[in-house]
């Protein structure tokens, strides 16, 4: 194997051994051999095009041209194909897939599931490394540069994974990748000049081999400069851990979303919005709590994680509140009175978290009047949340698999009651009616021309819901750009199109412009029952739900999303009950405990909708009524996509025979010769232009084993080459066989050569480089063209200031 086939060779395994970072990021390995076999069928194709050879950027090109088809082939069906023909599909549907990839990487915790997306994402990824590494390392012989986009995999794959137990193994074999790369050129280089480092052949003594004397063994360079690498590696995996953490101290402190521990700790802020919107959007809608419950009205059983009551302009957020200890009977909730207290029923639920649900706030139905869970928990009194304590350093109690007992009270107040209900307390409106002061005024404006006529707090809380989820025109989105801020709230009363998070926290804000006291839920709907009794709560039942303070009942939901399945409490409806809250075309709840309509594939409906199974009920007889298989069009252009792909590697073997065709069919004698130098060329015969044309016959001859009637044609050809060199003007130099000839000395060099040399003389043909060498010789013209005339240019204009 030559110099640079095993640069080739290391360039490839180091991109592959890199790579390896990037395995803790999904939970399956199934896309690394996908990978190495398209990184092999990739550096051989440059390997291939440095041997016909090739100009550099013609065998990048011949190596991304095919990396692109392989990628194409491989991920062909995997996604729904919105047009016909190849064309759609490299164009549309190959980036819609790449798309979803991106979306699936920011939706996924790590470790993410391996969906088509995300597969495609990372071996278009590793390809791309490799062809980088590839042409640095192989093509531009400057390996030690190829360390650069090897570290940009390596940073990247190190920065998402986050460390851990296997980051050092990762950084071990991404360092000996680039070090065998560096090695493996530096062998090559030391050849080219005439000396290896390494091992003596056998019966060569020290001198010819430049090695010790001693046996074979390497001698000091080679011998220092892998014990460098060595030490190199060494030290970047033991320094770290013998050097002291920064994680307390000056440097360090508590991380952000985590809160302290202990006694007298506090609950920080959360942004659940990533989240939630990930959670509504997940492809796998997996199953996060399952419960039991002897609760009457099921369907008003949400399980609420944390209420976020603090609005900055910005987001909003929880703010920042005492812990105590979880009391065995927790205190009556803020704002309850006698009268609503007594007409409430007693329930109770056993829920258990699914082990791949790590959140520390535990979901309860509200009020919960007592838990029962194992583990290290804190309460927080005013928001009623129990948030998991600190077990160690960066670790704290999660809901991860755990078994807890809820009873709390099913409260049901009336429309009366709320209607009825005195002020609040001051305390608690001057806290949660406050608004930032960049608040568009567009906000406090709408807000009161929606309730424009009403008399009382609770009339205006349900004009603001129906407002929302019946007269505004609201639709219901989870693509929906994400916002929390001042602005958001704005650009969605615009817009009229938002998913919970909008809803929720724009009627909060809207109720707080009108002196009502009002914050922001986060849970989940109430789940889908089984046949079992049992309750299963999914991600996309993740929910946000504005809560108002009436005083004599508390904090009270209300639902403005204009989801159908959302459970619109009683006290919260019109005068008429059958009314339910819609939107202009609601799209039916995933979380709904009532069935919902099937999915539809109805060509208007939005791709996101669905992913999401959101579309109407028409669209079944819709897509059967256009199922008539493939289309013409669509066939011929994939038979056309396969025949170029077939037809790729006959590209030189075809370029060829025309060219031959081209040169025997003019009659001319010095093009039958070249043509004849070619073919000799393609079976391993180098051209040599310092020797004469009986000179050239002769060596054609003896390096391609002619035999005697092969070698009398080249004899023939060579004498009529000499003829139109030297003989006098107007004499004859072809002849009618010149054409047979040429034909007749080729056919017998492609019989004297072996099965593989013979193939490559008709696939790869060595006299292809002829192709780069006119693509330089025409380069080089136009620029010297385009010179000439910018020079004649600037002659051409006056001087000015002469004189």
């Amino acid at each position: 194997m030559s110099g640079r086939a095993k640069l080739t060779v290391f360039a490839a395994l180091a991109t592959l051994l890199t790579s390896w970072s990037l395995s803790p990021l999904v939970e399956s390995q199934a896309w690394l051999l996908q990978g190495a076999l398209l990184l092999a069928v990739q550096s051989a194709v440059g390997a291939g095009a440095r041997r016909v050879p090739l100009a550099r950027s013609l065998t990048v090109a011949a190596q991304l041209l095919v990396s692109l088809l392989l990628l194409a082939l491989l991920f062909a069906g995997k996604v729904e194909s919105s047009g016909s023909g190849p064309l759609a599909y490299l164009v549309t549907d190959f980036g819609s897939l790449f798309a979803q990839g991106v979306h699936d990487v920011g939706e996924f915790a790590i470790p993410a599931p391996l969906t088509d997306g995300i597969q495609l994402l990372l071996v278009s990824g590793v390809l791309l490394i490799g062809l980088l590494v590839d042409l640095l390392a192989v093509t531009a012989r400057t390996a030690a540069a190829a360390g650069l986009p090897l570290l940009a995999l390596y940073s990247v794959a190190a920065g998402l994974s986050g460390g851990g137990e296997s980051s050092w193994v990762s950084f071990l074999m991404a360092g000996c990748g680039y070090l065998m790369l560096l090695l493996s050129e530096g062998r090559d280089r030391l050849a080219q000049w005439g000396r290896v480092f390494g091992a003596a052949p056998r019966g060569r003594g020290a001198a010819d081999s430049g090695i010790s004397p001693g046996g074979g063994r390497p001698t000091a360079p080679v011998r220092f400069g892998r014990r460098i690498g060595a030490m190199a590696l060494g030290l970047a995996l033991v320094v770290p851990v013998a050097l002291p953490a920064l994680d307390d101290g000056l440097l360090g402190g508590t991380q952000d979303g985590e809160g302290s521990g202990g006694s007298g700790g506090t609950i920080s802020a959360v942004n659940p919005l990533v989240s939630l919107q990930s959670n509504l959007n997940a492809q796998d809608n997996r199953v996060v709590l399952r419960y039991r419950t002897d609760n009457p009205q099921q369907s008003e059983q949400y399980l609420r994680i944390l209420a976020l009551d603090e609005f900055d302009g910005a987001k909003w957020q929880a703010s920042g509140r005492a812990l105590t200890d979880v009391p065995q009977q927790m205190p009556p909730p803020p704002g309850l009175g006698d009268q609503v207290r007594l007409g409430a029923t007693e329930v109770t639920t056993n829920i258990t978290a699914s082990d791949g649900y790590n959140q520390r706030y535990l979901p309860m139905p509200y009020p919960a009047t007592a838990v029962e869970i194992g583990g290290k928990w804190r309460f927080e009194p005013v928001g009623r949340t129990l948030v998991g304590d600190q077990l160690g350093r960066d670790k704290y109690q999660t809901v991860q698999g755990a078994e807890y007992k809820v009873r709390g009270l099913l409260l049901k107040p009336a429309a009366q009651q709320l209607q009825k209900a005195p002020a609040p307390d001051p305390a608690i409106r001057e806290e949660y009616t406050r608004v930032p002061d960049n608040l568009p005024p567009v906000v406090a404006e709408t807000a009161r021309q929606v309730t424009q006529g009403t008399k009382d707090d609770y009339s205006r809380a349900v004009k603001l819901q129906d407002f929302f989820a019946v007269s505004g025109g609201f639709r219901y989105d989870t693509q929906t750009a994400s916002g929390t801020g001042s602005q958001a709230v704005a650009r969605f009363l615009a817009d009229k199109e938002g998913f919970c998070i909008h809803f929720a926290f724009s009627m909060a804000a809207m109720s707080r412009t009108l002196g009502i006291p009002a914050r922001v839920a986060v849970g989940f709907t109430p789940g889908e029952k089984q046949s079992d009794g049992v309750v299963n709560v999914s991600m996309r039942d993740a929910h946000a739900w504005p809560e108002l303070y009436f005083q004599g009942v508390g904090w009270t939901r209300f639902e403005p999303t204009p989801r159908s399945g959302l459970n619109v409490p009683d006290y919260s409806r019109t005068q008429a009950p059958a009314a339910q809250p819609s939107a202009p075309a609601p799209l039916p709840s995933q979380g709904a405990v009532l069935p919902a309509p099937a999915p539809s594939a109805s060509v208007e409906c939005p791709p996101a909708l669905k992913k999401l199974g959101e579309c109407g009920p028409t669209a079944p007889q819709q897509a059967a009524a256009h199922d008539d298989g493939p289309s013409l069009t669509a066939v011929l252009g994939w038979a056309a996509v396969v025949a170029a792909v077939l037809g790729l590697p006959l590209l030189p073997l075809l370029w060829r025979g025309r060219l031959r065709a081209r040169r025997l069919g003019t009659g001319e004698v010095l093009a039958a010769w070249q043509e004849l130098g070619d073919a000799a060329w393609d079976v391993g015969v180098a051209p040599d232009e310092a020797l004469s044309p009986r000179r050239a016959a002769s060596r054609i001859v003896d390096l391609g084993r002619l035999e005697p009637d092969p070698a009398a044609a080249v004899h023939r050809v060579a004498g009529a080459v000499e003829r139109a060199l030297y003989a006098p003007p107007g004499a004859e130099v072809s002849y009618a066989g010149l054409a047979d000839d040429v034909l007749e000395a080729r056919a017998g060099l492609l019989a004297a050569a072996d099965r593989l040399p013979r193939l490559r003389a008709l696939l790869l043909p060595r006299s292809a480089a002829r192709i780069s060498w006119a693509v330089s010789a025409r380069w080089s013209a136009l620029a010297s063209a385009a010179s000439a005339r910018l020079t004649a240019l600037r002659l051409r204009l006056p001087l000015r200031g002469r004189g």
